[in-house]
């Protein structure tokens, strides 16, 4: 179990905290929802979870293979739906992996990626379409 506390600051701006390491994250509301768009929004949060937990959960099955994925990256593309329901509909993810890995192991690693907690934890109105590029 993990505490993160937050607060509201003003301005549409919030902080948390992550309790076991005391690390130190802003939000602002984005510029389309009368923020300033000066930091992540929560939603943004959302994205930035759900393309993380997706290369941790690659580089977890990627140790078990003794496969070296340094350098792996991901963009995720975040849609809002329109008024009146603000929400999310759509997280778009690239992978980027490095070159090198063997064409036996790129299975496993991509179903390992519609395995991460964040991408199991979304509703099915959120489309998370994940396209991979290797090498």
């Amino acid at each position: 179990m993990v505490a993160i506390s937050m607060k509201y600051t003003g301005s549409l701006h919030c902080e948390a905290i992550h309790n076991p390491s005391a690390t130190l994250l802003t939000t602002d509301a984005p510029k389309d929802n009368m923020g300033l768009g000066a930091s992540f929004s929560p939603t943004d949060l959302v994205a930035t979870a759900l393309g993380t937990c997706i290369l941790t959960t690659m580089a977890i099955v990627a140790n078990k293979l003794k496969v070296d994925m340094d350098d792996a990256r991901a963009t995720v593309t975040k849609e809002m739906a329109p008024a009146p329901d603000r929400r999310i509909a759509k997280m778009e993810v690239e992978i980027i992996m490095p070159l090198g890995i063997a064409i036996e192991h790129r299975e496993k690693l991509e179903a390992a990626a519609h395995k991460c907690p964040v991408h199991k934890s979304m509703g099915p109105d959120v489309k998370m379409p994940i396209r991979f590029t290797w090498g």
